[in-house]
């Protein structure tokens, strides 16, 4: 083994069997059970077993072999300074509907990377392509029974996505599907909806041909394709209109019934996006199948509202109500997405009845920043903030102790804005107190109730922006 091979080890987690073995932050793995590492799925493949033989080389360059007992998928307890273990792979493609495509010019380099890697769809539930995979990298999924993968599919008939990819393989990359339903491969499918190109009969050959994937693959996901005001020399997309998006809805709905009553499962999904679009009730949480495909803007109106009904239920039929009805005396303000408003709005009503004295301002930001027919919370940035509720504070809105934000507005672990401006910056702006507050009902309805809540915390793993039509990244 060459000596420049390995993987720099970044930290040792507290009473890890790395910490035993005096691993340490510096230190090199160079192979485990003398089998190189290629990235993370081989790590962690290899460090199944109850019996492990270890190589690792110290900053002096002397190599020790550990050789290791433990439970079977015990992990050694590190963290390496390349998560992945290698490089990440980046899109071959050039879709028609591509959101990075339509970002603004002079923003942060990684913001333009455009990610399309497999590992990225296990560990992150990113929606890949399959066109810069090959047969041994499917054949390694089966092999290690890495599961669930996530599939960017977009239309099954061959050539109309390699039109759609701009990718001459992309067509003959379906196979892959295949092979995945053979190995009994869990996979969930994605669909992004491009008014003209792959909808109505297009969409109906799609939905009939994934469905003989049925039950490995779980779901599929329908979103409306995302367009920015950034699309000068793109193709020509259009936004769906009220009544396109209703049909789209009863195009989806008309096979939901026959699949659940096969295979126990709705598989084929509208995103909430239809429904705002289409002005129509979300459909019960039953049909959502678990929630399966919440990360991709599915059911994720429908699970806040049921959680925040669920808490606020609760904390009515508390001992404490009465007090608490009394003794809250505040106004704060929630600034969200065009997307959301009307579902926050309508908590905001519920929660003023059931506490008299608390005032709640709620604000849809329109999307100046990439154009107004951006409406998810997660793309406003800390300009687009400040410029329009200033507008309010000069109209005489007094916005409160606190400003309450979805933690999907900032960076992934950090107190920064999509467009670099920092909380601080916003907070001395408004002269009011921010808090980042997860999607979750309980924690909503914890930093309303609660003048002290100071959650304010972006989780580094999971947190992620639903683009319609964009294969979540790291970045953004």
């Amino acid at each position: 083994m060459k000596k420049e091979q390995g993987h720099i080890i970044k930290e040792v987690h507290p009473d890890s069997i790395a910490e035993e073995l005096e691993i340490a932050p510096g230190d090199v793995l160079l192979a485990i059970n003398d089998k190189e590492i290629e990235d993370v799925f081989d790590y962690r493949y290899l460090m199944k077993d109850e019996y492990v033989e270890v190589l690792i080389r110290k900053p002096d360059g002397g190599e020790w072999l550990l050789e290791i007992d433990k439970d079977y998928d015990e992990d050694l307890g590190v963290e390496f300074e390349n998560g992945l273990m290698s490089e990440y792979r980046s899109c071959s493609n050039k879709c028609i509907f591509c959101f990075i495509d339509q970002m603004p010019p002079g923003m942060r380099d990684t913001l333009y990377f455009k990610d399309d890697d497999s590992r990225l769809s296990f560990l992150q539930g990113n929606y890949i392509t399959l066109t810069n995979m090959k047969q041994k990298d499917i054949d390694r999924i089966i092999h290690m029974q890495l599961a669930p993968i996530n599939i960017s599919v977009q239309t099954t008939n061959p050539e109309l996505r390699c039109k759609m990819l701009h990718n001459r393989f992309a067509g003959e990359k379906l196979k892959f599907l295949d092979d995945l339903y053979e190995a009994h491969i869990e996979m969930n499918g994605q669909i992004v909806l491009c008014k003209g190109v792959n909808d109505g009969e297009e969409l109906e050959r799609s939905i009939r041909d994934l469905s003989k994937y049925l039950p490995f693959m779980r779901s599929v996901s329908v979103v409306p394709a995302g367009l920015t005001k950034y699309r000068e020399g793109l193709y020509p997309l259009e936004l769906f209109s009220k009544e396109e998006a209703e049909r789209v809805i009863d195009q989806i709905e008309a096979h939901q019934q026959k699949f659940y009553e096969k295979f126990g499962l709705h598989f084929i999904h509208a995103s909430d996006e239809w429904y705002i679009m289409a002005g129509r009730e979300f459909p019960e949480e039953e049909r959502y199948d678990g929630y399966i495909q919440l990360e991709n803007g599915v059911g994720m109106m429908r699970l806040l509202r049921t959680e925040v009904e669920e808490e606020l239920k609760r904390i009515r039929q508390g001992e404490e109500y009465s007090v608490l009805k009394e003794k809250l005396d505040r106004t704060i303000t929630i600034a969200t997405g065009k997307l959301a408003y009307p579902t926050i709005q309508k908590f905001a009503d519920e929660l003023m009845e059931a506490f008299p004295k608390l005032h709640i301002n709620v604000f849809a930001i329109r999307n100046d920043f990439f154009g107004e027919t951006v409406t998810v919370s997660g793309l406003i940035t800390g300009q687009d903030l400040v410029k329009q509720l200033q507008e309010y504070q000069e109209a005489g809105v007094h916005l409160g102790d606190t400003l309450l934000i979805t933690c999907n507005m900032l960076r992934s672990g950090e107190r920064v804005f999509l467009d670099d401006m920092t909380v601080q910056e916003l907070e001395e702006a408004l002269h009011v107190h921010l808090t980042a507050v997860e999607n979750e009902g309980k924690e909503l309805i914890r930093a309303i109730l609660e003048p002290e809540y100071e959650m304010g915390r972006v989780n580094d793993e999971d947190s992620f922006v639903y683009v319609q039509g964009y294969d979540r990244g790291d970045e953004v």
